[in-house]
């Protein structure tokens, strides 16, 4: 009897048309939730794409998902929030460098990496209970629980804090995860080729110097313990977020 891989559940796929389907390297592209969302948990930094007055601009900035919807939030004053008061397109990226592909010739040299690349239209929240949960979430994705200790946020820091949800109507995912790819014929040169691996691990925590007597390191820190990969110890506290 021959088996067949389990395909993706339609719909749990992202559509594809010419605006995110990938132009070259078709092996490396999915567009399955599954894929795009596990790149995108493993981060909390983001790079945003968008258009004002014809000029584009793409700016860095924290970022969060709840379930097909995208958030992040900035300063009431910003440029780019402001712009997006009414709607407009945007993209929003994420990469992770995992590895330095060293070959036998310069054309094939490479790096091993996963991105994501989700379409949407990005719009203010407005909705009061859509924001204030939004600006509990902001934390809690990240520090699962940790709002439930914190100094209540403040109508001020409320007001002044612009919240941006989009929903993604279309993305990508693109992995490279393999050795070093050469020429055949140049395997049998003389020239050192391989792989370094690249992963952002995590330090010893630095308590603030001002930190009262007796407050302990807290739970929802443990995540994070020194020596985590950051992208593993991110992947888990989403998951935790999820589960509540």
């Amino acid at each position: 009897m021959t088996v067949h891989p389990q395909q993706p559940d339609p719909s749990h796929i992202y559509p594809v048309s010419d605006r995110n389907r990938l132009k070259r390297r078709h092996d490396r592209g999915s567009y399955d939730h599954a894929s795009v969302h596990a790149i995108l948990d493993a981060s909390m930094l983001c790079h945003i794409s968008y258009v004002i007055d014809g000029q584009p601009y793409c700016t860095p900035t924290l970022f969060w998902r709840e379930g097909n919807r995208l958030y992040w939030h900035g300063s009431s004053a910003s440029r780019m929030l402001r712009h997006l008061k009414a709607g407009t397109p945007a993209c929003l990226t994420v990469a992770h460098l995992d590895g330095l592909v060293l070959a036998r010739a310069g054309f094939n040299h490479s790096a091993n990496y996963r991105s994501a690349m989700c379409f949407g239209t990005a719009r203010i929240i407005d909705d009061p209970e859509e924001k204030a949960a939004a600006l509990v979430a902001v934390v809690d994705r990240f520090y699962p629980g940790r709002s439930a200790g914190l100094r209540p946020i403040t109508a001020q820091e409320i007001k002044a804090t612009t919240v941006i949800g989009m929903e993604i109507e279309q993305a990508s995912a693109k992995v490279r995860a393999k050795g070093v790819a050469d020429d055949e014929e140049d395997y049998t040169l003389p020239i050192w080729a391989g792989v370094v691996p690249v992963t952002t691990v995590l330090g010893e925590v630095e308590p603030c110097p001002r930190l009262m007597d007796g407050v302990e390191v807290p739970v929802e820190l443990g995540l994070y313990a020194a020596g985590n990969a950051l992208d593993r110890s991110l992947t888990d506290a989403q998951r935790a977020y999820e589960e509540g």
